[in-house]
């Protein structure tokens, strides 16, 4: 089936996430980052302005999306893989800050597969914004859907 270059473009509905000290330092421990900005409120107001975020914190947004907040693409699941993950941040963002969150396909496209069929990649950006709505962050994913093999 050829893909659908239609859905490049289309947003999902926004999405709210509050910037928490305890998920901040939770999410340091479970990646093992033993930095003391991030379990030291006090130190990190000193050095950095506030607590800052872990650079891959961003990746939670996920339990805070409703089903509505990436926009629709018919893959099949069954064969979807991750493909990349990539974080560009334009402003710090610190525990108590509220982000809002928008996600768009910004590109699909084919490749041929290794083992025959074809690849299907579609690329996906959410931009997030604080509460004085000013972009802060972008977060970009890349899923493949693996082609079916080519038979005989």
């Amino acid at each position: 089936m050829p893909i659908d270059k239609s859905i490049v473009g289309k947003t999902g509905k926004p999405f709210t996430m509050p910037i928490e000290w305890s998920k901040v330092r939770e999410f340091a421990r479970a990646i093992r980052d033993p930095n003391p900005v991030y379990f030291n409120p006090e130190l990190a107001k000193k050095e950095c302005g506030g607590v800052p975020v872990p650079p891959t914190f961003l990746q939670v947004a996920a339990f805070w999306m409703g089903e509505d907040s990436m926009p629709a693409a018919n893959f099949d699941l069954r064969r979807i893989l991750h493909g990349e993950q990539e974080f560009e941040f334009l402003k710090p963002i610190f525990v108590g800050d509220v982000l809002t969150g928008t996600s768009r396909i910004a590109d699909v496209y084919e490749k041929a597969g290794g083992r025959g069929g074809k690849m299907t990649f579609m690329v996906t950006e959410t931009e997030y914004k604080n509460q004085k709505g000013e972009v802060v962050a972008y977060a970009r994913g890349t899923l493949v859907e693996t082609g079916q093999a080519v038979g005989g």
